[in-house]
């Protein structure tokens, strides 16, 4: 097979995490006999500095004519401390998700059991918690309109706006992941409060019954993310709205112990984009200390989502467990009195892991 991919390293660490998940891609495709072509492009606060835009026209084109795009972060603190700024990183990657029609985030929440002990939470709490998180991505209060400052500035408005096909795309989407794992499925909402959310609750309720195999609970979003602490297990497969996708799935990741441990994918019309969901830390850029597992296990997600490639899907994922069992880790979730390994030196390991 013949893979097409975009490359989008981003800001900070980025081209760092990048570069070793393709090298680990390259090893796999090697290894399968898959022929991997892939261009890079520019995103973020960089193409800001390049080009003025942060999502320029160029980039989008690469990526409507790829099978899929891995994808590393954008942001910078000095956008983070402007507010005056007129254009900032992260409204390329807003403009990336409506141009590419990337409608659903998923986020797997897995734990592993060599890291149990650098959870936040108890080990009986967090052992076997194993869920899927999908996020709406391209509607709610970050695309509504109106959004605003007045004019005397001393007043602002962000508009939440959901349609009936938008909820019916992602819920029927997460109906669809539920089948495929241990049929439950929780629908997490605000309807006792918000307009969206009972149309929301609804439209959801009207889908349900064509899945009759299927466990349905919905719940308010306040109650999910207390429940995702007190009882992580409980879940199989979780759906809602932007905005409450963006925050539960952040608490999510802190149940493995390390942010640089989850992959995500972002499902579209167009193409998917594959990317870590642990940021940019530009303040670590260069430094060669990142945790590149999170970024690695992405390119796992797209051998499986984009390619269908199940078998290459699941050596890279074998890959990454072998190397913590070997204690090949960075600094963040290395083990106490032992060395911690480089960014660099991490992906070369799976690297010839992957190789043999």
């Amino acid at each position: 097979m013949k893979l097409n991919i975009a490359v989008l390293p981003g800001d900070g660490i980025g081209p760092e995490i990048i570069r070793v998940a393709l090298d680990a891609t390259q090893a796999v495709c090697d290894k399968f006999g898959h022929e991997l072509h892939y261009e890079y492009g520019i995103c973020g606060a960089d193409a800001i500095d390049k080009v003025g835009n942060p999502y320029p026209e160029e980039t989008h084109e690469l990526c409507m004519r790829s099978d899929a795009v891995l994808f590393g972060a954008v942001g910078h603190p000095r956008f983070d401390n402007d507010p005056s700024a007129k254009v900032r990183p992260e409204q390329g990657l807003l403009a990336m998700r409506k141009r590419l029609g990337l409608y659903a985030n998923i986020r797997p929440v897995t734990t592993f059991e060599s890291l149990i002990h650098k959870s936040p939470l108890r080990a009986d709490l967090v052992r076997g918690a194993d869920f899927m998180c999908i996020r709406e991505l391209t509607g709610g209060m970050y695309f509504g309109r109106p959004q605003g400052r007045s004019e005397d500035g001393n007043t602002a408005y962000d508009t939440c706006v959901y349609t009936r096909e938008e909820i019916t795309r992602i819920v029927t989407l997460a109906y669809e992941y539920a089948m495929k794992r241990r049929k439950k499925l929780t629908i997490v909402d605000k309807a006792n409060v918000l307009a969206t959310s009972r149309l929301w609750r609804e439209v959801s309720k009207e889908i349900t019954p064509l899945y009759p195999e299927v466990e349905t609970e919905f719940m308010f979003v306040d109650n999910a993310a207390m429940r995702m602490i007190q009882w992580p297990t409980a879940f199989d497969v979780m759906v809602t709205e932007n905005m409450f996708g963006d925050i539960l799935t952040d608490e999510g990741s802190v149940i493995t112990g390390s942010m640089g441990l989850l992959p995500s994918a972002s499902i579209g019309t167009h193409t998917s984009v594959f990317e870590p969901i642990h940021g940019s830390w530009p303040q670590a850029a260069g430094q060669n200390i990142a945790n590149p597992l999170a970024t690695i296990l992405s390119a796992a997600m797209m051998f499986d989502y984009a390619f269908g490639l199940k078998e290459e899907a699941a050596l890279i994922r074998r890959a990454v467990d072998a190397s913590m069992d070997a204690y090949v880790r960075t600094q963040d979730i290395q083990a106490d009195n032992r060395p911690a390994y480089s960014t660099s030196e991490v992906g070369q390991w799976i690297f010839d892991y992957l190789s043999k």
